[in-house]
């Protein structure tokens, strides 16, 4: 009984291990087959994606145009070439942009970025509706067509880190562009100079609080010294050096000992107001002491040229009578000839306005040129053109004592009661005599002996006067420094002036003026003119000089030439602009800082001097240098 049990028991429990073992058994042979035989294709299918990427594409579009589906959309490959040019685009125009404007490069790469990103949400949406398109088709292709999207994301992703990588690296070379530097340390350097400013005020507002001996003020005056000499020998173009930096922050520290010992703040405020105060009195009074040296220095002749005055009289005195004669002197009545007439009494500028307009003229020889002068000065100038002869252009140089009829024909005096001696003279007045000192002529350009020619003026004389005397260029525009008004010089204020003039007629400017004489003498303007002179000798209805009565001797008489005949305001203006200077036919120094002086402003001063030789030998003694 007990062997059949026992051998009952071993059939049971071997059926039972039977029933559990074999289901398991066949399901891992079927599984590994399944893995096997999947895993064999992927890596085939991988193979052929790997080295045969191109073949791959167009026979899948073959296959599923040959089930007759539709045609896959192309979105997928053109992303590819998309961010694949730009990446190549990139990376070949890099070295040429870099060596051109930084500016321009970040600019360019910002946009790029913005592009990049902007389109980034539509380039995943395509991708992910193509992952979705290509898991609807079967097997082995769409095994390939998942390979080929992991590919371009990976190639998408790259070309993003590459255009990041070179937008940082632009950012980079503009934010350490050289002149940025520069600009940033010079405003570093303005800054603290301030600063060294600020404390050296307050430290003088202290000294004044505490007693004259005491140990701050002695502090407070060495540190404020040591500061000074800092600001003194610091330049805004220039580094501050370490012991710069340290005697500030002792004079700080100074500062707020001084600030601890004397807290009052109204006490402090009080004291600044009073220096403020001060400080502005004597900017007034130091304003005032440039005017007047200004004008003294504009009103008295340089060493340099009284020198050169004296040996050219000493010289021209030693010549016969026959050697002080110029040449062509029959050209100085012909009518059909280009005359041109300077009132002076200065060597050099009456020889920097003939040099210059000789140089710039396309026919010197149709030119001639009447210089009128005192008698003192006749000789010099006359033996400065004897010497230095104008090329093929005729010279006259003429004394006003030889005009005998300004004696006799007109019983008024030539002068004006002023102060300044530009005013009372005679030659400055000259000019409203010209159709009796130049009778035979019909046309004349007159030059005031501080102008400079850049251009031929042979259209001058053929401009329309349209029955007009006087040919200027107006100095009526409200937004340019030449502008005048009427009433700047003329008292409107009068009834016998108002009546007759209209404050807002527009002005005008001496300097070049064209002059048709024939008309002159019919409207018989000389004699308009020294009834004017007259009439505002008894009240003051202008202020002297010339220009007022110019204004209502030739009014309504006087037509407007271009702006670009005459460029005004380089005698006293340093703002003309620089295209206005370079275009204008004749330039003007009028104002105190003529170009033969040492207060001229330097960067019109060139225009000037060229039209001089330094190296000429009585320049060279009398120590006359550009």
């Amino acid at each position: 009984m007990k062997p059949f049990r026992r051998c009952q028991r071993i059939l049971i429990l071997s059926l039972l291990s039977l029933s559990v073992f074999a289901p398991i058994l066949f399901v891992s042979q079927r599984l590994k087959n399944l893995t096997y035989t999947g895993r064999k294709e992927f890596i085939e299918d991988l193979s052929n994606v790997k080295y045969r990427a191109d073949t791959l594409k167009l026979s899948a579009v073959e296959q599923e145009a040959g089930e007759g589906l539709k045609e896959p959309r192309k979105v997928l490959y053109e992303d590819t070439d998309v961010v694949s040019s730009v990446s190549y685009s990139l990376g070949e125009n890099q070295d040429g942009k870099e060596s051109g404007n930084v500016g321009d490069i970040t600019d360019t790469a910002e946009r790029m970025e913005n592009v990049s990103g902007t389109n980034n949400e539509s380039k995943e949406g395509d991708i992910q509706f193509q992952q979705r398109e290509i898991s609807s088709a079967s097997g082995e292709k769409g095994q390939i067509n998942q390979e080929l999207v992991q590919h371009v994301q990976n190639e998408q992703s790259q070309s993003r880190k590459v255009i990041d990588q070179r937008i940082k690296e632009m950012k980079d070379v503009k934010s350490n562009h050289p002149a940025q530097k520069v600009n940033s340390n010079i405003r570093r350097v303005a800054d603290k100079i301030n600063e060294m400013k600020d404390q050296m005020i307050r430290a003088k507002a202290y000294m004044t609080f505490a007693p004259p001996n005491s140990q701050l003020v002695k502090e407070l005056r060495l540190r404020t010294k040591e500061v000074e000499r800092v600001v003194g020998r610091t330049h805004k173009d220039s580094d501050l050096s370490r012991s710069a930096l340290q005697k500030m922050r002792n004079l700080e520290a100074s500062l707020s000992k001084a600030s601890r010992a004397f807290p009052d703040c109204s006490a402090m405020a009080t004291k600044l107001r009073s220096m403020t105060h001060s400080a502005e009195e004597q900017v007034g009074l130091q304003k005032k002491q440039v005017t007047f040296l200004y004008h003294l220095a504009g009103s008295t002749t340089p060493k340099g040229l009284h020198c050169l005055s004296m040996q050219l009289t000493a010289e021209y005195f030693a010549l016969d009578s026959e050697e002080r004669q110029f040449p062509n002197q029959h050209k100085l009545q012909d009518p059909h000839l280009y005359h041109y007439a300077v009132f002076s009494d200065n060597v050099l500028a009456c020889a920097v306005v003939v040099n210059s307009t000789v140089s710039t003229a396309m026919e010197p020889e149709k030119i001639v040129f009447h210089v009128v002068t005192d008698s003192l000065n006749f000789p010099a100038l006359s033996m400065w053109f004897l010497l230095n002869p104008p090329g093929k252009a005729t010279i006259q140089v003429q004394s006003i004592e030889s005009f005998e009829w300004l004696s006799t024909k007109y019983k008024r005096p030539l002068i004006q009661k002023s102060t300044d001696p530009r005013y009372a003279s005679e030659l400055n007045h000259l000019r409203f005599y010209l159709p009796d000192i130049f009778p035979a002529l019909n046309k004349i350009v007159l030059f005031d002996h501080d102008v400079v020619v850049q251009r031929d003026l042979s259209r001058l004389w053929s401009v329309n006067m349209k029955g007009k005397v006087n040919g200027a260029v107006e100095t009526c525009r409200d937004n340019e420094p030449s502008f005048l008004q009427m009433d700047t010089f003329i008292n409107f204020s009068d009834p016998y002036v108002a009546n007759r003039f209209d404050v807002n007629a527009c002005t005008w400017a001496f300097g070049m003026n064209l002059f048709d004489l024939q008309n002159w003498r019919r409207h018989k303007l000389t004699t308009l003119y020294h009834k004017y002179m007259q009439l505002g000798s008894k009240k003051p209805l202008w202020v002297a000089g010339s220009l007022p009565l110019g204004w209502v001797t030739f009014y309504n008489r006087t037509v407007a030439l271009d702006r670009r005949w005459h460029a005004l305001g380089l005698g006293y203006d340093s703002g003309v602009v620089q295209g206005d200077v370079d275009r204008a036919a004749v330039i003007h120094y009028d104002g105190i800082m003529k170009p033969w002086l040492d207060i001229a402003i330097g960067r019109y001063k060139g225009y000037w001097s060229k039209y001089l030789n330094y190296d000429h030998s009585h320049l060279q003694r009398c120590n006359i240098h550009a």
